[in-house]
């Protein structure tokens, strides 16, 4: 047994031995070698989309392309599986963020999140989901906190689950179809071939977007962020 190991050995038996209760950190540090202590996430970000490679690539999964992206610039492995998710925590400038993909499908997306802010004591405020949205033409970007779902089922789930809409959200366009009957299966499809062009280029400014709310508010971010990429990019072509 090593000296730590006997220093926290005699710690629990002087604690026997004066009638106390042993805290449960102490066992575990004692017979697993950790704590069941958990450091406090300042700021959680959520990617939503549906798990398996058939969707990877459609038009419900950019919240999870966001994501991807902003994990990789951090230099986060989202390897942690549990609480219904895909997860890893990091910083942005000092302070302490978690990122996460539910691995339910999406309709299910409140179940993993609402997991996530008990366990790491997040405040509401300070999530921030980041999700496509038929409400808003490709390319355009908005951010906004609360307010209504429009039918997104990973929003409505999320906000079920935690009794509260009052998180921020980075909206992200991706149009809909004239035929409202074909909505279910849009969002499903992947991005056609005019719009994976400018796709990278979304992804960067939402992805640059989530990092300026943790870093200077939702008000300020929505100065530099509200955009639309594609107006932008025709804009580019008639100079």
């Amino acid at each position: 047994m090593s000296v730590n190991s006997r220093e926290l050995a005699r710690e629990v038996v002087d604690l026997i031995i004066g009638q106390e209760k042993v805290h449960p950190s102490i066992w575990n540090k004692l017979f697993f070698g950790h704590t069941t202590e958990r450091e406090q996430i300042m700021y959680l970000i959520v990617g939503l989309g549906n798990p398996g490679n058939r969707y990877r690539f459609t038009r419900h999964n950019i919240g999870f392309m966001v994501l991807e992206k902003l994990a990789s610039e951090l230099k986060i492995d989202l390897k942690q599986k549990s609480f219904d998710a895909l997860w890893g925590k990091g910083k942005i400038e000092g302070t302490n963020i978690l990122l996460a993909m539910p691995q339910t499908y999406m309709n299910l997306s409140g179940t993993a999140v609402r997991q996530l802010v008990a366990f790491f004591k997040a405040d509401i405020n300070n999530l921030i989901v980041i999700h496509d949205d038929l409400d808003l033409s490709f390319g355009t970007i908005r951010l906004k906190t609360g307010g209504g779902n429009a039918g997104h089922k990973g929003l409505t789930s999320i906000t079920e689950n935690l009794g509260s809409s009052d998180f921020v959200r980075v909206r992200l366009g991706i149009g809909k179809p004239s035929d409202k009957s074909r909505i279910e299966g849009y969002v499903l499809e992947p991005f056609p071939s005019e719009e994976l062009s400018l796709l990278s280029e979304i992804i960067q400014a939402a992805t640059d977007a989530g990092s300026e709310i943790v870093l200077s508010g939702v008000e300020k971010a929505i100065t530099k962020y509200h955009k639309n990429i594609l107006v932008k990019s025709l804009k580019k072509e008639d100079e």
